[in-house]
């Protein structure tokens, strides 16, 4: 895959609430669509971005991040609020692609870690980001661990 990050625009927005998961991650993860409305109304902190195959290629993933460095809760002051990836395109990089987009970001803005927040279940992230080098900080909000990659 030739992984690229794009913005959410007019042409691609259909594109980006198409994108499904496996039907066993539904419950642990909300939907495109959900996320790019939460976006709208949190435009001042909300960073969402498509990942594609190729420029202008197939949506193959979706990260929203955060940056919001006043915020009274440390977990949202730099963060991954979503990640989606297509079921056809799972194991194969987009995800790990996504995160180190934020992370990336994250550091362009001065910032020294990003969180995450996951639901522990069956089919949840938890290894994922686990692998990834996040680690869980004890916290829980809202009964998701909070998990923190320090960015060095």
């Amino acid at each position: 895959m030739d992984l690229r990050l794009a913005p959410v625009t007019p042409d691609n927005v259909a594109d980006a609430c198409r994108l499904s998961i496996r039907p066993e991650q539904e419950g642990v993860v909300a939907p495109v669509a959900v996320s790019l409305a939460e976006a709208y109304a949190s435009r001042d902190v909300a960073w969402p971005r498509l990942v594609t195959d190729g420029d202008g290629g197939p949506v193959v993933g979706f990260v929203m991040g955060s940056f919001d460095p006043g915020n009274e809760v440390p977990a949202f002051r730099c963060g991954i609020w979503r990640l989606n990836v297509a079921a056809g395109a799972q194991g194969q990089g987009v995800g790990r692609f996504a995160v180190t987009a934020v992370a990336d970001e994250a550091r362009r803005r001065g910032q020294d870690r990003v969180t995450v927040l996951w639901v522990r279940a069956e089919h949840g992230p938890e290894e994922f980001y686990l692998r990834l080098g996040f680690r869980p900080t004890g916290e829980e909000l809202f009964g998701q661990v909070v998990g923190e990659l320090a960015l060095g």
